[in-house]
Formats: C-alpha cells, structure tokens, sequence
C-alpha cells in the first residue's frame, strides 16, 4: 500500500520526535545531574535515563557539558517569560524587587520539585546560571528596568544601577541555591529576607525614599 502521509504530516511528525527526544535527554540530564553531582555524570548515566539509544543521544549533543548548557539556558530562558511578566507590573522599585524576588525563588523551587522530593543533594547544580550569553541579557534587561522604576518614581538613584542589578541578582543566585537545601522550601521567607536586605542597603546609602 502506498504511504499516503503528506510531505508536511511527515515534517511535523519528525519535528514534534526531535523536540521530544531533546526534552527527554534534558529531563534525565537535570535528574541525573542533581542526584549524583555534575563531575560524577556521564553521557552513559544520562542515557541510561531515557528510553533513547546512545546513537540517537549524539544526534542532539556531544557531551554532558552541552547538556548541563542546554539545561541552563533552557531555564533562563524560561524565567525570562516571567520577569516580563513583573515588568509590565511593577509600579515601584519595591514593587518590582519584590515580584522580582517571588517570581525567581517560585521558579527555582517548582523547576527542582522532583529532586527535593527524591532527596537528590546536588539540586542547586540546575538553576538559571550567571555565567551564559542569555542571563547577561537578562542582567542588563534588570538594570534597565531598575533604571526605569526608578525613573517612574522621579528618584535619582544614589547608587550605580550596574552595581545595583549585580547586587540583586547576587543575593538571588545566592540565596535560591540555599532555599532549596532547606525544608520547607519557603518562597515567601526567602523572597522577603532578599527584599529587606537589598532594599535596607540602598536606604543606608542614601537613596531618597
């Protein structure tokens, strides 16, 4: 009988499997990577978590660096969404830091809920990253939007913006990585404890309330 499956069924089919497949390798990625650590992983252990051949592995990445790579930029990339989303609300500094805060510490503790509730001890290996080329876009997006509130407010910043952002990204990536070791994972607590904290050393600098 002959294959009555259009060219475009046939194109969509494959691209929705590649799409899959790279999904699959990343969720065993992250799994394998917070249950034994990044430098005990290998590319075996990571297929050995999917139903995939090691042939069919190599056709997405080289290595597990590519994969521990992809992860990171996949969740940047994702929280991304969401600090557009406190963007396009955020009436004061306060008011952004604070939804700020809220959407990462969420973000972080839904992405690792599998690990915390496996017991995995190596969970803030995976989380958004400092160090790649999409969170230093992001860090610049948060100086312009640190920027913008508080030019909306009519206050001239008594500190440089730059330090400003690294400062609140630093007490993020910091205290996020502690937040998932602790039981209960407390959003809240941890969303005010870094408000407070960055929001009391800009007033100890001078800025006009």
């Amino acid at each position: 009988m002959a294959d009555t499956t259009t060219p475009a069924l046939s194109t969509g089919k494959r691209a929705s499997t590649k799409a899959a497949n790279r999904r699959a390798i990343l969720q065993a990625g992250r799994q394998v990577f917070a249950r034994i650590g990044y430098e005990a992983t290998t590319v075996r252990d990571i297929i050995r978590e999917t139903d995939l051949a090691a042939g069919t592995f190599y056709n997405y990445f080289k290595s597990k660096e590519e994969v521990f790579q992809a992860i990171a930029e996949d969740s940047t990339h994702r929280f991304r969404d969401r600090l557009a989303d406190v963007r396009a609300t955020a009436q004061s500094l306060e008011d952004y830091m604070e939804h700020a805060y809220r959407a990462y510490f969420g973000f972080i503790a839904r992405d690792n809920e599998a690990a915390i509730a496996s017991g995995a001890p190596h969970i803030a290996l995976i989380g958004v990253r400092v160090d790649t080329p999409e969170m230093q876009a992001v860090a610049q997006e948060i100086r312009a939007d640190l920027e913008h509130v508080l030019s909306r407010q009519g206050t001239t910043p008594a500190v440089d913006t730059e330090y400003l952002a690294a400062a609140a990204i630093g007490i993020a990536r910091e205290m996020g990585d502690y937040m998932l070791k602790r039981r209960p994972v407390d959003v809240e607590g941890a969303t005010c404890f870094a408000c407070t904290l960055l929001l009391s050393g800009l007033k100890a600098l001078g800025r006009p309330d």
